[in-house]
């Protein structure tokens, strides 16, 4: 649908609504243990967070510039196909559907085996037992239709703001168990300064995952080119202010070697504030949000393959765009998807996972930034709806910043990275070899 046929009825609260419910998950709560575990320092964590904010918000900004421009179905996979050509574009839903998507399931439903574990006392040998069987419950609960699905949705995002709520309110004022000094910002042990500081902002972008949607809803806001900065700004920076405010409260409610590499520190950090039962009911809500992101990226998940097959970009498309009879759900390219996840589920961890589809992601966010200068130069006539504030300085941030977070993840977690590219680039010959079987049938 063009941009010139949405209805405009989108205002500023609702863009930051959209904005906060789109970006706030799970992550908060687990990626803070990787975080302290790269830097052993209560400050260089918060300054992470907060440096993790001000990207995510620049990169938003940036982003959202080509969404109100280019308001296609397939997101930012059609501004790569724009401004780059079809193989580009084709390789970011390749990496979406082999990485992306699959790898955030895998990953978070490692998180909720975890602390499903933790917090009925189980053996450790459940954890994948119950990962695997949280995954495949949500994907057959989007099997029966994607009102299910969204109705999943709705309850987790309510759910999912309850933990965060008492955690802050309450953690605020509670008596601090460890003390923190804001300066000078150092790292814990013997540990390199710039190696450290590089880990822990890597970790950080996980939990602003989700910020390349919000410039979908700029083809039908009001006053796009007033309301979109506005509500992107307030929306980031009230995240960044949450998820700050959240480490703060687990920084000083738990030693840091409690936090270092300790996915239950948020379960930990509730118990030592509500006492047994409430620290129970925070962990119980925080498994709903858990469970509500999960079913938000199985949901999104599978339609990434549907939309490629239905232009025929993918081998075997006419069994993707396959749909139920019934719930005309993707049911073939959802158990592909979760085939996928399964087999990183009994190959990775939380943080392997995560990082590696951070890595993907950001090498693909940084062609969206260089698009956003390489479009003003070739097509400077090109209808745009909104334009990023404080241009060219907003989006060289975002790019600069991202070029970093890619250059040092390639440095430090070489192995990682090499994976998570190479399972992107086997796309290429995929994409070429598909080409050629249609231009000789």
């Amino acid at each position: 649908m063009l941009a010139k046929e949405l209805r405009r009825e989108i205002g500023t609260f609702t863009a930051l609504a959209t904005v906060m419910g789109t970006v706030i998950g799970g992550g908060v709560f687990f990626k803070t243990a990787s975080v302290v575990a790269a830097n052993h320092s209560a400050n260089m964590t918060l300054v992470a967070w907060i440096l993790g904010g001000l990207l995510t918000i620049c990169a938003g900004l940036t982003s959202a510039e080509l969404a109100a421009a280019i308001p296609r179905t397939g997101g930012a996979m059609r501004y790569l196909e724009y401004a780059y050509g079809k193989p580009v574009g084709f390789l970011m839903g390749w990496a979406q559907l082999l990485v992306y998507y699959p790898a955030n399931i895998a990953a978070l439903s490692i998180i909720f085996g975890t602390q499903w574990v933790a917090l009925f006392h189980l053996s450790s040998a459940w954890q994948l037992p119950v990962a695997i069987i949280c995954g495949l419950s949500i994907t057959g609960l989007n099997f029966l239709g994607a009102k299910v699905g969204g109705s999943v949705q709705s309850i987790a995002l309510v759910f999912k703001l309850i933990p965060i709520i008492f955690i802050v309110g309450i953690g605020l004022f509670a008596p601090a168990n460890a003390t923190i000094h804001f300066w000078p910002i150092t790292t814990g042990g013997n540990l390199n300064w710039g190696s450290a500081f590089s880990s822990s902002l890597l970790a950080t972008m996980f939990a602003y995952d989700g910020w390349i949607s919000i410039g979908n809803i700029a083809g039908e806001m009001k006053h796009p080119e007033r309301d979109l900065p506005r509500a992107i700004i307030i929306g980031l920076a009230g995240i960044t202010v949450i998820y700050t405010l959240v480490n703060l409260v687990f920084l000083k409610t738990l030693p840091i070697d409690l936090i270092a590499g300790n996915q239950n520190a948020a379960a930990d950090a509730s118990m030592r504030l509500f006492g047994q039962f409430g620290g129970k009911l925070v962990t119980i809500g925080i498994l709903i949000s858990v469970y509500g992101a999960i079913n938000g990226y199985t949901l999104t998940g599978m339609r990434v393959p549907f939309a490629m097959a239905e232009e025929d970009s993918l081998p075997f498309s006419k069994y993707f765009r396959r749909l139920s009879p019934r719930t005309y759900v993707p049911y073939f390219a959802g158990t592909v998807q979760f085939i996928i996840a399964l087999l990183m589920m009994f190959m990775g961890s939380f943080d392997i996972l995560t990082d590696m589809l951070v890595f993907v992601m950001w090498v693909f966010n940084c062609l969206i930034f260089i698009a956003v200068f390489k479009l003003r130069k070739t097509e400077p006539e090109l209808n745009r709806p909104y334009r990023v504030p404080g241009y060219p300085v907003i989006p060289l941030i975002a790019l600069v910043g991202g070029i970093f977070i890619v250059v040092t993840t390639l440095i430090t977690e070489t192995g990682l990275a090499v994976t998570g590219l190479a399972l992107t680039l086997i796309g290429l010959p995929i994409y070429y070899w598909h080409q050629r079987q249609h231009t000789q049938a």
